[in-house]
């Protein structure tokens, strides 16, 4: 078990084993630690997980003596349809710009004057009421420069981010989810409105082109992280997109999920991490090579309020997840407080650690 300040000793005193057999299968050939440049990040997701992994990334992406600093790029989904995005998708036909934005404030690190405008929700009941100011200044960008990419690199300019941010596509596609009793459900707002077991999910219009410069990211990175986040409605899109896949089973970066703590109620309900494991997998095929879990157990009294809520702890099997192909790297990535929450800074140490040792 590695918990906490026990994973670099951890990395070189158990994983040896564990790596082999998995390794052996010559689906990844890992890159060697690089210290001459930067550590080329991929992070994939969308909702409140992708930004969790950024706030933590961009503290450390700065070079200095020793430390060639990381170099971000956040691929976020664009199937939200929901709240203030899907008000400007039906509105001006404008790609959803909620994800995007959160994104970039991750990545502007720390709280500023202009974060917390980006931030800013109106109030009210009607006209500008709910609407953030940063999606309506994303939406402005695009209509003034005629180019969804454009706007969101002249925003991250703006909020002097350490990265960049990527649409997983730049077409207007819909979340498609086949529930577990074949009904079809579209819309991802719908599908959290269904309340009910998603048995696999696609993209309408099916296999939409990528961003431009999403597939490079993707092969000349050293690492790509996977989550956290939704399952089915923040990860699993991003890797629907035309090329994703088969650019994650082609690149040579250590390819790691960061998994998820608690079910979310209507989406994983009595999911285990190897679950989420296999519906990666079903999605995209081999496209991970660890898992790095949560070892610190929430308070006991946080773990009774989320579960009068319907969220339980994801059940986590070591042997499990090695028999799927993965390699488990358990740590302390909570974060202290009554929510259960991963520790942005947390996960950004773990997960460098990984890429610089090559695993």
């Amino acid at each position: 078990m590695f918990v906490g300040t026990n994973l670099e000793s951890a990395l070189q005193e158990r994983w040896a084993e564990d790596t082999k057999s998995v390794l052996q299968q010559g689906r990844n050939e890992l890159l060697q630690p690089q210290v001459d440049r930067p550590t080329r990040i991929v992070a994939m997701g969308g909702g409140t997980g992708l930004p969790v992994v950024l706030r933590g990334l961009a503290r450390r992406a700065m070079p200095k003596p020793g430390d060639a600093g990381v170099d971000i790029t956040a691929v976020v989904t664009m199937s939200d349809d929901g709240g203030s995005s899907g008000r400007l998708r039906r509105s001006h036909g404008v790609l959803p710009p909620g994800d995007i934005r959160n994104c970039l404030v991750a990545l502007a690190g720390g709280k500023s004057a202009l974060t917390e405008v980006f931030q800013y929700r109106f109030g009210g009941a009607k006209g500008l009421a709910g609407h953030a100011v940063g999606n309506l200044l994303i939406a402005a960008l695009a209509e003034l420069k005629g180019d969804f990419l454009e706007a969101v690199r002249v925003s991250g300019e703006m909020l002097g981010a350490r990265g960049q941010v990527l649409p997983c596509t730049l077409s207007p596609v819909q979340l498609v989810a086949r529930m577990h009793d074949s009904t079809e459900v579209v819309g991802e707002s719908n599908i959290v409105r269904a309340q009910g077991r998603v048995n696999r999910v696609s993209l309408s219009p099916r296999s939409p082109p990528p961003s431009e410069g999403l597939l490079e990211s993707i092969h000349r990175a050293d690492m790509i992280v996977i989550g956290p986040g939704s399952l089915y409605s923040s990860i699993i899109p991003n890797l629907l997109v035309d090329g994703v896949a088969q650019a994650l089973r082609e690149t040579r970066a250590l390819k790691v999920m960061v998994a998820n703590i608690m079910t979310q109620p209507g989406e994983t309900d009595g999911m285990s991490c190897l679950d989420h494991v296999r519906a990666v997998i079903d999605h995209a095929g081999p496209v991970l090579d660890a898992v790095l879990l949560n070892g610190t157990p929430p308070p006991e009294e946080s773990i009774q309020r989320y579960a009068r809520k319907g969220a339980y702890i994801i059940p986590s099997d070591r042997r499990d997840l090695i028999s799927a192909g993965v390699v488990p790297v358990e740590a302390d990535l909570l974060k202290e407080g009554s929510k259960i929450r991963h520790d942005s800074r947390k996960v950004a140490r773990c997960l460098l650690k990984m890429a610089r040792s090559g695993l």
